[in-house]
């Protein structure tokens, strides 16, 4: 399972597959804020069954987001279009509340924080 929490970094031994899964998330991007949702410290976790199923935590910048419906969907279906994926499914969490210290240090440059 990978942990992705305030500092964005995988846990240790990240696999190949791994890697692809985060490489897809960050082809994803808030339509509000111009940056991916993984630099923007929206993915919380996922883990990879040997199956290949994919299940992610994430959230939003704010529960009222205008894309809490659809958002989630276009994220399982990116991580779903990785080979070796079989299926993707996405839970929307609210707890810990997104912050933005829960950014990447290369998304607050991105957008001028830092």
């Amino acid at each position: 399972m990978s942990e992705i929490r305030n500092d964005q970094s995988a846990a240790a031994g990240e696999s190949p597959l791994e890697t692809n899964i985060v490489e897809a998330l960050k082809t994803v991007y808030d339509p509000e804020i111009p940056v991916n949702i993984y630099d923007l410290g929206l993915i919380y976790r996922f883990d990879i069954a040997e199956d290949g199923i994919v299940n992610l935590e994430m959230t939003l910048t704010a529960p009222g987001c205008p894309v809490a419906e659809t958002f989630p969907g276009i994220v399982e279906q990116t991580v779903a279009s990785v080979e070796g994926v079989s299926e993707a499914h996405v839970e929307l969490v609210w707890d810990p509340p997104w912050t933005m210290e829960m950014m990447t240090e290369e998304a607050k440059l991105e957008l001028g924080l830092m």
